[in-house]
């Protein structure tokens, strides 16, 4: 049980550093390369492949506190509860995107923070997740004034797509 406001400031920001430090960190291999010109085409690679959060989803039963305890960290102010994303509360992110914070939708459904990193090509990026050994868990699927997005498992991890 979370029992102090660093505690669950803790809990609510651990994840976003994750998705940002994993978003950060990219490897990519090329056998055909010494070292140094491995490290070069890696950095190449990751300027002209860098991915964007488009929307970040944090699914608690805690919504209210979540959101106040973001607010205060970041000093951004979350909406009131939008219908089209399953009444989370939003927020924007620096680069564009969004922070979406909800309730469950379904006794099911349990806590998760889900990013949704924005393609191109959905179709083409689920196909990709697939050939990959992703489990597709919501083809994509458009939301009308938001735009198109898709979930899919991989490890055990929910990954998000979002298409424009």
């Amino acid at each position: 049980m979370i029992s102090s406001p660093t505690q669950l400031a803790a809990f609510c920001l651990a994840p976003l550093l994750l998705v940002l430090v994993a978003a950060s960190h990219q490897p990519t291999t090329d056998r055909g390369h010494s070292d140094t010109e491995s490290t070069t085409h890696d950095e190449e690679q990751v300027e002209q492949a860098a991915m964007q959060v488009q929307y970040l989803e944090i699914v608690t039963p805690a919504v209210d506190k979540t959101c106040e305890a973001l607010a205060a960290a970041h000093g951004v102010v979350f909406s009131k509860p939008v219908p089209e994303l399953g009444n989370a509360r939003t927020a924007s992110l620096k680069d564009g995107g969004r922070i979406g914070v909800r309730g469950p939708m379904r006794d099911t459904e349990t806590p998760v923070v889900r990013p949704y990193l924005l393609v191109d090509d959905i179709e083409a990026a689920v196909k990709a997740a697939e050939k990959a050994g992703a489990t597709v868990a919501l083809p994509p699927m458009e939301i009308p004034g938001q735009g198109t997005f898709s979930v899919y498992i991989l490890g055990g991890i929910e990954h998000g797509l979002w298409q424009l």
